[in-house]
């Protein structure tokens, strides 16, 4: 009898996931990636209707999120499923395995056993899930640009403001893309992530911005309207730097909140770490341009704050997509440290970064570092040069555990005979060489027009 009750249990199983019908959020199977001929683990996260097919939101296990996408049924493998657990998370409490590379062609659901068919067990499912939904906390996510509404209030122990955003949470919202496509000036930009832009607007097939006061609109002819009357060719604020095409200009968030709160419901499209908090009021937004007879184009930006009790000199850095790869990252990084050295203090990013922002941050830190230590000449009387951790720490304005991490990551720091010691290896130094032949762009600390305010005394 045991052992009819699991082939019985076999049978009901297969059952399931032959029908599309019967996968629920929180499933996990086999899907096929867009452009590449591999079926990697995904979780759906999401399920619609559209021209009478279903349509499955999924994140690919392992893989970035800016990957997800809706994907039709045929490019399901229905004959691996896993189901989600009773506390939410993807399990494996019923997994199906067959044999072979292509998923079974859409079948009717068996329905073998009369007692319990697939839709019931999908209903069931869909019933815990809902059960789990509404014992959850929900964020609420509307953007309001109203400034009487937002009075800069946060839960008490709740995450760290970092830069008009703060630190991600994930829900069933925010972990799925809701806007399909930005217009920003000359460039159309598909978004990798979620962010809280007006209903209406979500549903649209794009988002129109106008790419100087970063104002929404729902289509071609309302920003054809809003541009006519538009003062603005480039960014609020004061321009504190220019040298040939690049400028950068300095937003104070309280005195132009609105843009500033425009600039994080754009930056979200792109950063995944973060989620909006729309108290701007303490920080500063350092935006950099391209110019050219147009007006002042955005490229990126970096947020500070006025008032950093661990002297964080960044809190969210971003270079748009279409501007990604052409150096810009590193030149926002650079500004920032320059920013440092004015106001005459060692400065270090806030934490955690986003991927792309860690691995600009990896490949500042090691130029500049090498930068240094190659061109290092040795003191009279001695065959070797010598500098010490602080010695590099007050020259570049980067914080000690960012050099000595920065040291570690290029493993250079050795410990010989009760000291530690700087070894250059050949190749490492042959590869920074090789970087700075190509690098374009740097800052000019002599074209910076600026001067540290000192927020506590404005208080």
């Amino acid at each position: 009898m045991e052992m009819d009750g699991e082939r019985n249990e076999d049978s009901f199983i297969e059952s399931i996931c032959d029908s599309v019908s019967s996968i629920v959020e929180g499933c996990r199977l086999p899907v096929k990636m867009k452009n590449w001929d591999e079926w990697t683990l995904a979780e759906v996260l999401g399920i619609k209707e559209k021209d009478g097919k279903r349509q499955f939101y999924v994140h690919f296990i392992d893989y970035n999120k800016r990957l997800d996408e809706w994907v039709n049924e045929d490019r399901l493998d229905r004959r691996k499923v896993q189901w989600p657990k009773k506390d939410g998370a993807g399990g494996t409490t019923g997994t199906v395995t067959v044999v072979g590379s292509r998923p079974a062609s859409p079948a009717p659901s068996c329905t073998s056993l009369e007692s319990v068919t697939s839709s019931s067990l999908a209903a069931a499912i869909q019933k815990k899930q809902a059960g789990r939904k509404r014992k959850a906390v929900a964020l609420d996510l509307e953007v309001n640009m109203k400034e009487d509404s937002m009075d800069g209030s946060n839960q008490a122990g709740g995450p760290r403001q970092t830069g008009s955003l703060m630190v991600h949470h994930d829900n069933v919202i925010t972990r799925m893309k809701n806007v399909e496509m930005i217009e920003l000036g000359k460039h159309r930009i598909k978004p990798w992530y979620f962010s809280p832009y007006p209903q209406e607007l979500i549903s649209l097939p794009c988002i129109y911005l106008c790419e100087f006061c970063l104002k929404f609109h729902k289509s071609v002819k309302c920003l054809e309207r809003h541009l006519d009357k538009c003062p603005l060719k480039h960014p609020p604020g004061n321009e504190i730097y220019r040298k040939g095409t690049i400028s950068f200009f300095e937003i104070d968030g309280r005195k132009n909140k609105v843009y500033a709160q425009n600039l994080c419901l754009l930056a979200k499209l792109f950063l995944d770490h973060k989620t909006l908090y729309y108290d701007t009021d303490p920080f500063l937004f350092y935006v950099m341009t391209e110019f050219d007879n147009r007006g002042f184009h955005i490229v990126g930006y970096f947020s500070k704050e006025k008032e950093s009790s661990e002297d964080y000199n960044l809190a969210c850095i971003l270079t748009l997509p279409p501007y990604q790869r052409k150096g810009y990252g590193k030149l926002l990084i650079q500004f920032s440290y320059e920013l440092s050295k004015f106001e005459g203090k060692a400065g270090s990013p806030e934490k955690p970064l986003s991927d792309l922002g860690l691995l600009s941050y990896r490949s500042y830190w090691s130029q500049t570092i090498l930068e240094i230590l190659t061109d290092l000449k040795p003191p009279d009387g001695s065959d070797r040069p010598q500098i010490s951790i602080n010695e590099l720490s007050e020259t570049t304005s980067m914080k000690k555990d960012d050099v000595i991490s920065t040291l570690q990551y290029l493993n250079l720091l050795h410990y010989h005979k009760g000291q530690y010691i700087l070894v250059l290896n050949p190749d490492i130094v042959g590869a920074h060489e090789k970087a700075v032949t190509k690098r374009r762009l740097s800052i000019d600390s002599k074209c910076l027009h600026w001067t540290p305010k000192e927020w506590s005394r404005r208080k």
